[in-house]
């Protein structure tokens, strides 16, 4: 199961479901979802002058910068902004630089460069926008262009205040096509500096000590992540900068993931991710795939002067009715110097059934109470998966492997997440709001390779035996029986789809 960690606001429409509703009855605001949301996030808004490099020369242009943010961050987990937008007003002197659009309107995209600061560690951000709407230009007063997007998640190597300062923006406004156009028309392009003698910046963020890292994490991941107690190894890390959001809107990348509607603890999430063969000193990535989860049965414990909130939960991989991941081609170099081009299938090994007839949990959740407002959980997933190698190429020359060249038995792959609500403000992973996993796995001798030839030997040699490190991205879930949109699509597919990390 591949699984990013998020920051934020807990999702407590989902959190309350299953063993969560027992809990948050008891315990009000003491479990993630209960009360976690309230104030999680707050609103910026800044107002700036740029000037900008109309065809005319320089004018002064208003520009408006507002997002939804975060009250706390925590080290080594992303910091996301949401709802950004950036709106630039011109006055009537600049309208003439603009051609006429009638009443079909412009159409605005726009790009603000931010510095990323903590302390004297900095990095760049890039914020795109496009304007929802067309707007028509009018001949005098003045006019504003609204535009949106999604922006890079930052993470933070070390505690302290992680701000945001605007620097050069750039714009591009293009009028509407003339009917029987067959090209789009010329845009005007402006380049914009801030006004001397303002201040730039747009929102500072505090970012405290995470939760116990004790979670493996690849060998690719940067230095300075946090060792036990949350504290950085090395406080010279500067800010990094991730990808733009995750989709909210499935873009035919994803597959088909249908949850089960009568169902109350049914969830289906997209998952998605890396994993490192260890011997071959290459990371092969995992499309994303869709994974069912059916929440199981809920305990709660009073142990170690805590109280805690168990619960056993089943996942199955889910590939056009298969327990299986998409297929995954990834190219490396066999023996450190030959090219090697192989399609990769990961067929999941159902969990034994229990008294009952139903699949044992291979997911155990343990929610540990500190008080209100604050605890801390861990999940661990157990998976056993098979490997099998085909469509194999050697330096572009196809190399028959047979069909049933795969792993000579199952493996083991256990995946582990961990989460913080710390003043009601959630990060980490749960099952409920999705996150990050970790885990390494160890890849078993291969059996049945070639034809006329027996290449076991091969493959066994390249590829097992050193144990991998492996990180999965798991979106918010779906459950579909709730037909929440925010989260589910119509049919009952999850919105949210992941974007992988390395």
């Amino acid at each position: 199961m591949m699984m990013r960690g998020t920051t934020g606001r807990s999702r407590g429409h989902l959190a309350a479901r299953g063993g969560a509703v027992l809990a948050a009855v008891l315990m009000a605001g003491m479990i993630p979802g209960a009360q976690a949301s309230a104030g999680g996030d707050r609103e910026v808004q800044s107002e700036l002058t740029y000037g900008c490099d109309f065809p005319s020369g320089s004018k002064p242009v208003t520009v408006r910068v507002s997002a939804t943010v975060p009250e706390k961050a925590t080290v080594d987990q992303p910091v996301q902004l949401r709802n950004v937008r950036t709106e630039l007003t011109l006055d009537g002197e600049a309208l003439a630089d603009l051609p006429d659009a009638g009443a079909a309107g412009s159409r605005a995209k726009t790009q603000l460069t931010v510095d990323v600061a903590q302390g004297d560690r900095t990095a760049v951000t890039t914020w795109a926008g496009t304007a929802e709407n067309p707007v028509a230009v009018p001949e005098s007063e003045e006019l504003t262009f609204s535009s949106a997007g999604e922006v890079p998640t930052v993470t933070a190597g070390a505690s302290g205040d992680l701000t945001f300062t605007a620097a050069k923006l750039t714009a591009s406004i293009t009028p509407p096509a003339s009917d029987g156009a067959s090209a789009e028309p010329p845009a005007v392009q402006l380049t914009c500096t801030p006004a001397p003698d303002q201040d730039l910046s747009l929102v500072s963020v505090p970012v405290g000590a995470g939760p116990r890292w004790s979670s493996p994490e690849p060998s690719g991941s940067r230095e300075g992540k946090a060792p036990a107690g949350g504290v950085a190894r090395n406080g010279g890390v500067k800010p990094e900068v991730g990808d733009a959001a995750e989709p909210t809107l499935q873009d035919g990348k994803a597959p088909r993931c249908v949850g089960d509607a009568e169902d109350q603890l049914s969830l289906n999430a997209y998952v998605t991710g890396y994993a490192n063969v260890a011997k071959l000193k290459s990371a092969t990535l995992f499309p994303v795939a869709c994974t069912q989860i059916h929440q199981g049965a809920t305990s709660i414990k009073f142990q170690d002067g805590h109280l805690h909130v168990f619960q056993e939960s089943t996942a199955m991989l889910d590939y056009q009715g298969q327990p299986k991941l998409p297929p995954a081609t990834g190219t490396f170099l066999t023996f450190g110097f030959m090219p090697t081009t192989a399609t990769m299938e990961m067929t999941q090994i159902p969990p034994a059934a229990g008294p009952d007839g139903k699949p044992l949990p291979n997911i155990h959740s343990d929610l540990t109470i500190l008080s209100p407002g604050n605890s801390v959980g861990t999940t661990t997933i157990d998976m056993q998966l098979q490997l099998r190698l085909y469509d194999v190429k050697v330096n572009g020359v196809p190399l028959d492997v047979g069909p049933n060249c795969r792993t000579a038995k199952p493996f083991a792959l256990p995946l582990r997440g961990e989460m913080l609500l710390k003043d009601g403000v959630q990060t980490g992973y749960t099952l409920v709001t999705g996150g990050a996993l970790a885990g390494k796995v160890t890849i078993p001798p291969f059996s049945g390779c070639g034809v006329g030839e027996d290449l076991d030997d091969l493959f066994t040699a390249s590829i097992s035996g050193v144990p991998g490190d492996v990180k999965q991205i798991q979106a918010a879930p779906c459950a579909a029986a709730q037909h929440d949109p925010n989260v589910c699509t119509e049919d009952g597919q999850p919105v949210r789809v992941p974007k992988p990390q390395r």
